[in-house]
């Protein structure tokens, strides 16, 4: 069961002096796991499985943040990437690839009338909000989500905000969740300011009385676009979406992650009348038209056209989340897997209700020394996993549950931990406006 990471540890002592932060995302970082009880780096990937550089093989549950939405190495797509190399990566023209994968997002997507393409959520997250602030003619965001968006319009209110201008934070006004008076606070605060509401549909909270046909009501009452940050609920709620998961069209749309299987590739969706407007916005990027991962997000789309990528991912995950959580009642602990089947949020709670980092520490290390990769946050689901791997994976849960239950009988988690305890990537320093004035 012990696993050898000699030469994961090796090259992160090389990073340490060639790579800030340890890795181009903080979220892959050693030390948002158990540094020191932790695979670091990956080797290859094959279905639902990677195996790190050492040669140990894991279940994945991060799928690469959320990417990964059919499986690593994937026949399709990768043989999709193979033929367009043949042809080339990058022209001096467009190429039909653009075309094509536009059509088929327009079919697939109810909001999408037209199509512009970008390289990250990020980037095409702040294209859709210079795109709404050209069309109002106003500044003002009101935002609903869970970050991700890293640029100077979010980055502004989190702990990792240095180098960002301080105008930033008048400009961004964060609203709660299910809260529909948030959104009316700040309708109210700022009339006549507000460029759009700026939010992801769900993130693991299920709305309630027709929170989001609210959202959408107000938006339009008060004439601004709405933009849902499908970025995550794209290709994984439904083919269409959380909007169509939910039945709310917002005016624009931003996808990423699964929209290429693990390619570079993002994209701004919406309705024409709102999308005319990059015309004239300026949001153009040399690699948007990269031809690789254009044919891997043809591939990938036509994938869940005709296959039941979606139900399976569903039905797999729902399986895992209720033995899972099963295990857990019947053991005594405030362990559980919660949000959606296909976008799960582990939480560790102590016997006071409180979030246990040391709980969750221990958890993942025991889930990951039984060849189980899972992330402190959120886990995913792909089409690739299969039966047979929540079967191992509940197995594994049976066994780790018991030394947590041990650990938290005997008050010595900590004492029970290999590594260093896992840190967070940030945290957010602005609250609704609706808390603040309160």
């Amino acid at each position: 069961m012990k696993k050898n990471y000699k030469k994961s540890f090796k090259y992160l002592e090389q990073s340490r002096k060639l790579i800030p932060s340890l890795t181009q995302t903080f979220s892959r970082a050693a030390y948002t796991f158990v540094e020191g009880a932790y695979p670091v780096y990956a080797a290859k990937g094959t279905g639902s499985h990677f195996v790190d550089v050492d040669g140990n093989e894991y279940i994945d549950y991060l799928c690469g943040l959320g990417p990964i939405i059919l499986g690593h190495k994937y026949t399709q797509v990768d043989k999709a990437i193979k033929e367009q190399l043949k042809d080339g990566i990058l022209f001096s023209l467009p190429h039909k690839l653009e075309i094509d994968v536009a059509e088929l997002l327009c079919k697939m997507i109810p909001c999408s009338e037209m199509v512009k393409f970008s390289k990250t959520g990020s980037g095409a997250a702040t294209g859709a909000v210079r795109g709404a602030r050209a069309i109002t003619k106003r500044d003002k965001i009101a935002y609903c989500g869970s970050g991700g968006v890293w640029h100077d319009w979010y980055a502004c209110i989190i702990s990792r905000n240095r180098g960002v201008p301080e105008f930033n934070n008048d400009l961004i006004l964060p609203f709660d969740y299910n809260d529909i008076e948030s959104l009316e606070y700040i309708f109210e605060k700022h009339p006549s300011q507000i460029s759009c509401v700026f939010m992801e549909p769900t993130i693991f909270e299920k709305p309630t009385n027709s929170f989001l046909q609210k959202v959408k009501k107000l938006a339009r009452e008060n004439g601004s676009v709405l933009i849902f940050d499908e970025i995550v609920t794209g290709f994984r709620l439904a083919n269409g979406g959380g909007q169509e998961y939910f039945g709310v069209e917002p005016d624009i749309a931003v996808l990423g992650k699964g929209i290429a299987n693990g390619m570079p590739l993002s994209a701004v969706v919406g309705k024409s009348e709102y999308m005319k407007v990059f015309d004239d916005v300026f949001f153009s990027t040399t690699y948007a038209s990269e031809t690789l991962s254009l044919a891997a997000a043809r591939a990938t789309i036509n994938e869940f056209k005709e296959k039941s990528v979606i139900k399976k991912m569903w039905k797999n995950g729902n399986m895992l989340m209720n033995q899972f959580n099963i295990i857990s009642q019947e053991q005594g602990l405030d362990i559980m897997l919660t949000g959606y089947p296909v976008r799960m949020r582990l939480t560790c709670n102590d016997d006071k209700g409180n979030d246990s980092i040391l709980m969750k520490s221990l958890l993942i290390q025991e889930m990951v020394t039984r060849g189980i990769f899972m992330h402190p946050g959120v886990e995913y689901i792909s089409f690739s996993h299969s039966v047979e791997d929540v079967n191992k994976t509940i197995k594994s849960y049976n066994d780790a549950v018991l030394i947590v239950k041990k650990a938290v009988r005997e008050n010595k988690v900590e004492s029970y931990l290999k590594g260093k305890p896992i840190r967070s990537v940030y945290t957010v320093i602005k609250p609704s406006e609706k808390k603040l004035a309160n």
